[in-house]
């Protein structure tokens, strides 16, 4: 056995058994060993920021790792904006990165690059394999990495020699850390917090934002009155008809600001203090006011769930707690003139049950959440690290990680070029994922940035940067090119069919929506 087969079987015994891959010369007894080893799906991606990003889709909606297989420092820097948004949503991703031969590291070749340094910033945990003796047991310590709660990135650098050569031994999966329990002091203290006058705000993320756990948030809303509100960017929310339904913080600072300018005091349950996006003139950095008290009940890596249930009970707010769910709503039927308004409309009427939402919609999709929170019950996946590209390929991870669920993609014309290769892969794969392509033609966020700034009105060549026109995208003919069925919508009655249309396939359904 050699070093290369060795990491396969021990991926498959850990539990990984997707391995989403962009390989090159120094993985190709990796690949080899695929043929002999059953039980890895391994899925091709035209680039590594669609394998990053159909990593961090799929261990969202999974819980644990799926691989990735890298080559050398490019291919893992090509990797690094997806990545940095699976660090930020606490997904776990066990990545392979071949590298050179030991032996031929110390030439300045062409690809020789520092991948340990190019590695260390977006991942938790970073390895080089010394022989091929070693690489199982490394595998097996990338894994545990990986699945350390929250969820980890753990990079596993494989130097080419030590997966040819003979000597692999299969890697035991040591034990996996559980959650922290959250100690007594802490809960004692959110308990004094949502008992004292004053408005308070529940402050929700990480593992908070599915039904049990939001269930639980609003008994003790229910029992204490306080608010409840969720972070701005989550890795995973669970919406829909008869959930407790919570709002996020809005992205823009100014609102975000005035929604939290009344509270006195703030628990934070797996979320983190709010803080702006970005710096803006004449703003704060930390958008809660200065004589909010904050109390941390619960950080991501600890028992989150746990801690809301004990709060719960501590307070009196248990089972029979009548609390107040989301009524089944569905907006009217659209009609006329494509605009942001109609589109929630649409989707908010068409959203089916059990359904996956991806969301890099960006300003096209500002009016969502509220045509959608009567859908029937859904998933909604957001860019946590604000690295543009998530969209497409987020959810070719999460269709191959659930693919019994219809997946809609809400994706911005802008973003979506950033990693349009993930429909081919989606059509490759024959994955059951509709694509909204929302075709505004320019960056259209960036121009409220440019005034949030103070960059004044914008002239010829400042407007030139924010357009996306001369050429126009044709994002039906690009679609076409890599094996997907496209359509091309003007009105808000033809969205509405073209998504019914999307939707009834068991493939890849993209709709460039006009705007």
């Amino acid at each position: 056995m050699n070093g290369a087969e060795s990491l396969v079987h021990t991926l498959v015994n850990g539990g990984i058994d997707v391995c989403f891959a962009n390989p090159g010369t120094s993985e190709m007894h990796f690949v080899a060993a695929l043929d002999r080893i059953s039980g890895m799906r391994c899925v091709l991606c035209l680039f590594e920021g669609v394998v990053s990003g159909a990593a961090d889709g799929y261990a969202r909606m999974t819980g644990g790792p799926a691989a990735t297989l890298l080559h050398l420092g490019p291919g893992l820097g090509n990797a690094l904006a997806n990545m940095h948004n699976a660090k930020k949503a606490r997904s776990a991703v066990v990545n392979v990165v071949g590298e050179h031969a030991r032996y031929h590291v110390k030439y300045e070749s062409p690809l020789k690059s520092d991948i340990q340094g190019i590695a260390g910033p977006i991942s938790h945990w970073v390895r080089t394999t010394a022989d091929a003796a070693s690489v199982g047991a490394d595998g097996a310590a990338a894994i545990a990495a990986a699945r350390t709660p929250p969820g980890q990135i753990a990079t596993l650098i494989l130097p080419a020699d030590t997966a040819w050569s003979d000597g692999g031994v299969v890697g035991g999966v040591p034990t996996i850390s559980e959650y922290k329990t959250v100690a007594e002091a802490e809960i004692e203290q959110a308990i004094a917090v949502l008992r004292e006058d004053g408005p308070t705000l529940l402050l929700l993320g990480s593992a908070t934002l599915f039904e049990e756990p939001l269930e639980i948030a609003g008994r003790i809303a229910a029992r204490t009155g306080c608010d409840v509100l969720a972070e701005s960017f989550n890795s995973r929310m669970q919406r829909g008809a008869g959930r407790f339904a919570v709002r996020r913080l809005a992205y823009p600072i100014r609102q975000t600001v005035a929604a939290l300018e009344r509270y006195s005091n703030v628990v934070l349950v797996g979320s983190e203090i709010p803080i702006a996006f970005f710096a803006y003139p004449g703003m704060p950095s930390v958008l809660l006011p200065d004589d909010c008290r904050v109390v941390t009940l619960a950080r991501p890596g600890e028992d989150c769930v746990g801690a809301l249930a004990a709060l719960a009970e501590a307070l009196g707010a248990g089972h029979n707690t009548p609390i107040t769910r989301q009524a089944a709503e569905q907006p009217a039927v659209p009609t006329g003139q494509i605009t942001t308004q109609t589109i929630a409309a649409a989707i908010g009427l068409n959203l089916p049950e059990n359904a996956i939402v991806v969301d890099e919609s960006i300003t096209t999709g500002r009016g969502l959440a509220p045509a959608t929170a009567g859908a029937p019950p859904h998933d909604w996946l957001q860019v946590t690290g604000g690295s543009i590209g998530f969209g497409l390929p987020v959810a070719t991870g999460a269709a191959i990680a659930c693919p019994e669920r219809k997946v809609i993609c809400l994706e911005s014309d802008g973003s979506g070029m950033y990693t349009p290769q993930a429909l081919w892969t989606q059509a490759r794969e024959g994955l059951d994922v509709t694509t909204l392509v929302f075709a505004n033609r320019s960056y259209n966020i960036l121009k409220s940035e440019l005034a949030n700034v103070g960059g004044g009105d914008p002239g010829p060549r400042a407007r030139d940067m924010l357009s996306l026109d001369r050429p126009n995208l044709q994002w039906t003919s690009l679609a076409n090119s890599m094996g997907v069925e496209a359509g091309r919508v003007e009105t808000a009655e033809d969205l509405c069919v073209a998504i019914s249309r999307g939707l009834e396939s068991e493939g890849p359904y993209l709709i460039e929506v006009v705007i």
